[in-house]
C-alpha cells in the first residue's frame, strides 16, 4: 500500500487539527471577517438538493459565500462554466449504479447512426464508493448572480429565520426548563434547561445555544439512543459534543440562523486529540450530525444519498487504513476478528477496539490512494451537555 495513500476522513481530519490549532475552525469562528456567516449550507443548485453530512462539512469549509456546487459536467449542462484554472473539491457518497458503454465481444463501443455511443445502467448489487469534484459558483463564468438566486429560493418562505427555529423548538416537544445561568441538556431528567432569552446578546444567540442542547436531547434512548455517559471534559464526553456540534452547524445554515459553539477550550482539544488518534471518527460524527439535523428539521433537511447498509467482516476482506493494509484471516461467532497486517503482524480484534472499529469503517467507505481534499482537476452535572454562551 502507498505510503502516500490517505482516505477522505483522514484528510479532513487533518485540515479540522490544524483550523483548531490555529482557533479558525467552524467550531471557534462562525462568523467570517466579512461579517457573514462561515458556514453556508451547500447546495446543487440543478437538483435543489443539500449534501450528506461530511459533504456538507467538507464544503463548507472551503468558507464561501456562494452556497452552489455542482460538478463541471453538471454546470456545462446548465449552461455555466466552469473557470480556467479552477480547483474543486473532492466529496463521496455510496453510489448503487453506474451508466457504462455498450461494446461488442471484441470491446469495442457501439454507436447509433449519429455516431453516439450507447449506454447501459448497470445496477451493483452493493453499494459502490462514488467521488465527484464540484465547484463552487463563485468558480463559475455565466451563472444567475448570487442575489437574484438567493431572492428566488426565498420565495415562498412565510417565516423568518428566528421564526422557523420557533416553530422547530416547538415542534419537538422537548422540555425546556427557563433560569439560571448555564444552557444544558439533562439526560437523566430529559429536560433542556437555559438561562432566561433576555440575558443573551440577542434572540439569534439563544436560538443557537437552544438548538445546540437540541442536539444533545436527541441522543436520549427513547429517540437516537447515543452514548452519553462520559464526565465533563472526557473524551467520551467530546464524542457527543462533535456531532452535536456538526449538527448545530448543518440546522443553523439550514434555518439561517448560523451556528454558536462557543471557544470551550476542553472541547478544542478532545476534538483535536479524537480527530489524531482516530480520524476516521469525523466520518461517524458527520452521520450522526445528519440523523440528529433528520430528526429535529422534520426529515426536511433534503440530502444527497441514503446512508449505506449495514457492514459486517468477512474472511479475507482487504481493508485499507491509515498507511498500511489489513486482511480479515478470521472472523470469530463473537464478532471478534484475527487480522494481518502488511508487514505480516498479526493480532486478535475486538468490537471494542478503535483499530476494528476504524477498519469497519474503513470497509464500509473504500478510498483510493493519492486522493487530495482541495485537488481536482476542471457540565453543570455529570450527564449533562453544555454549550458556552
Amino acid at each position: 500500500m502507498s505510503k502516500n495513500f490517505k482516505a477522505l476522513p483522514i484528510q479532513l481530519s487533518d485540515k479540522l487539527i490544524a483550523e483548531i490549532k490555529e482557533g479558525n475552525s467552524l467550531f471557534q469562528k462562525p462568523i467570517k471577517e466579512n461579517g457573514l456567516p462561515a458556514f453556508v449550507k451547500p447546495i446543487n443548485p440543478t437538483t435543489g438538493k443539500g449534501y450528506s453530512a461530511m459533504n456538507a462539512l467538507t464544503l463548507g469549509m472551503q468558507r464561501r459565500d456562494d452556497p452552489r456546487w455542482m460538478s463541471a459536467d453538471a454546470a456545462r449542462y446548465a449552461g455555466n462554466w466552469v473557470k480556467e484554472g479552477e480547483k474543486g473539491t473532492l466529496i463521496e457518497f455510496p453510489k448503487t449504479s453506474d451508466i457504462q458503454a455498450i461494446r461488442t465481444a471484441e470491446g469495442k463501443t457501439i454507436k447509433d447512426d449519429k455516431g453516439v455511443t450507447q449506454t447501459k445502467t448497470i445496477e451493483f448489487e452493493k453499494p459502490q464508493q462514488g467521488k465527484a469534484f464540484l465547484f463552487n459558483a463563485e468558480q463559475m463564468k455565466d451563472i444567475m448572480p448570487l442575489k437574484e438566486y438567493l431572492a428566488k429560493q426565498e420565495e415562498g418562505q412565510s417565516l423568518s429565520p428566528v421564526e422557523r427555529a420557533e416553530k422547530l423548538i416547538e415542534d419537538s416537544k422537548a422540555v425546556i426548563i427557563h433560569g439560571g445561568q448555564e444552557a444544558y441538556y439533562d439526560k437523566l431528567r430529559d429536560a433542556i434547561f437555559m438561562p432566561e432569552k433576555e440575558t443573551f446578546e440577542n434572540e439569534t444567540k439563544y436560538y443557537q445555544a437552544v438548538v445546540h442542547q437540541l442536539a444533545h436531547w436527541t441522543g436520549h434512548e427513547s429517540r437516537l439512543n447515543r452514548p452519553m455517559d462520559g464526565k465533563f471534559g472526557s473524551l467520551d464526553y467530546a464524542r457527543e459534543e462533535m456531532p452535536a456540534a456538526i449538527a448545530g452547524i448543518l440546522i443553523g445554515g439550514e434555518l439561517k440562523i448560523g451556528h454558536n459553539f462557543g471557544q470551550h477550550t476542553a472541547y478544542m482539544n478532545n476534538f483535536a486529540k479524537i480527530l489524531k488518534d482516530e480520524p476516521f471518527e469525523i466520518a461517524k460524527a458527520s452521520r450522526e450530525a445528519q440523523k440528529i439535523a433528520n430528526l429535529l428539521l422534520g426529515g426536511d433537511l433534503k440530502r444527497e444519498q441514503k446512508q449505506s447498509v449495514e457492514v459486517t467482516f468477512e474472511e479475507g476482506d482487504e481493508i485499507a487504513h491509515l498507511d498500511t493494509s489489513y486482511k480479515v484471516l478470521e472472523v470469530r461467532k463473537n464478532k471478534s476478528i484475527k487480522v494481518e497486517d502488511a508487514d505480516g503482524g498479526r493480532k486478535i480484534l475486538q468490537p471494542s477496539y478503535g483499530l476494528y472499529k476504524s477498519l469497519l469503517e474503513a470497509k464500509a467507505n473504500p478510498r483510493e490512494p493519492e486522493m487530495e481534499l482541495n485537488e481536482g482537476q476542471g457540565q453543570a452535572q455529570e450527564q449533562n451537555y453544555q454549550m458556552e454562551r
